[in-house]
């Protein structure tokens, strides 16, 4: 089961801390992948839900490993998706409230509380009480919950 911490969090929301880098960090250093939101702006990469918040250096969206990536690069402007799809070392995506998206590497994304396939990532469970039996990978916030086999 591919685990994916939601914009770093743990175990809930922590909004101030969500997209930022050191947050993200930690969510890696516990062995958990992470989702995190895009932004390309005046030639320049940026984390942040609603809006470009903090800087990157473009290398920080490379993925070592093209077998299960450590960063799903959900691209929250049009300009991130294009620049993105251009280098194959980046994992990105690019959804609203669709009810699927298919990723860089082919990973089936799925909006909360939709149909679930052995090849989907099920995001945000806890949004519908849900507790995914069929699926790839998770993709939450409370993603320690399912390491821990609590599964709430």
């Amino acid at each position: 089961m591919i685990l994916i911490s939601h914009r770093g969090n743990l175990n809930g929301r922590i909004p101030k801390y969500e997209n930022n880098p050191i947050y993200i960090e930690k969510a890696l250093n516990r062995g958990f992948s992470v989702e995190i939101d895009v932004w390309f702006k005046n030639g320049k990469w940026y984390l942040g839900h609603d809006l470009p918040q903090y800087e990157i250096e473009f290398d920080y969206l490379r993925n070592n490993n093209k077998e299960l990536p450590k960063l799903w690069c959900h691209a929250k402007n049009i300009e991130a998706l294009n620049k993105m799809t251009e280098h194959a070392d980046i994992h990105s995506f690019w959804h609203q409230e669709d009810d699927v998206t298919l990723t860089s590497r082919n990973f089936i994304w799925t909006y909360p509380g939709k149909q679930l396939t052995e090849n989907s990532i099920c995001v945000l469970p806890e949004k519908n009480d849900e507790i995914p039996k069929k699926c790839l990978g998770i993709c939450s916030d409370f993603i320690v919950n399912y390491k821990n086999g609590e599964m709430k």
